[in-house]
């Protein structure tokens, strides 16, 4: 019985169905994110449902990835923050995260909040003090108000 009614199904109307595509985990433009530390702004708007979206994410290939900068839009505001986390696939040793977790910094990179919620992977830590110039941004602040390391 099965057999006669794939026998009648169109096969171009069967492979339209489902999707073949993989599911895209990237961070990239438009992407929603979820603030993961105490700032007033971040609360307000993970409160009110309206999670802030990247508009903007500082590196060549343009698909953000643990601790790349990227500018969100968040309450009507633009602000700057770190990704902690992803969803993405990621390198060995690396932990995968259920959602895309960022911290908003402003533009000297010191954190809005003070304290982070979640953990945060510990190869970061060699990230952030790479990143770290004399005269420019201080990332290490960030690494500070972290309680928690994966």
């Amino acid at each position: 019985m099965f057999k006669e009614l794939l026998n009648k199904i169109n096969p171009s109307k069967l492979s339209r169905s489902f999707h073949t595509t993989t599911c895209l985990n990237e961070v990239r433009l438009l992407t929603r994110l979820r603030v993961v530390d105490n700032s007033e702004i971040g609360k307000r708007a993970m409160a009110e449902g309206k999670p802030p979206k990247v508009i903007c994410v500082y590196n060549k290939q343009r698909v953000g990835y643990i601790g790349d900068r990227v500018m969100v839009a968040i309450k009507g505001q633009k602000k700057k923050g770190i990704l902690v986390g992803l969803k993405q696939t990621q390198k060995v040793r690396v932990p995968k995260f259920d959602s895309n977790n960022v911290v908003l910094i402003d533009d000297n990179g010191t954190p809005l909040g003070n304290r982070i919620h979640v953990p945060i992977p510990t190869i970061l830590r060699t990230i952030l003090k790479e990143r770290t110039h004399s005269k420019g941004a201080d990332y290490t602040k960030l690494l500070a108000i972290a309680t928690k390391f994966v």
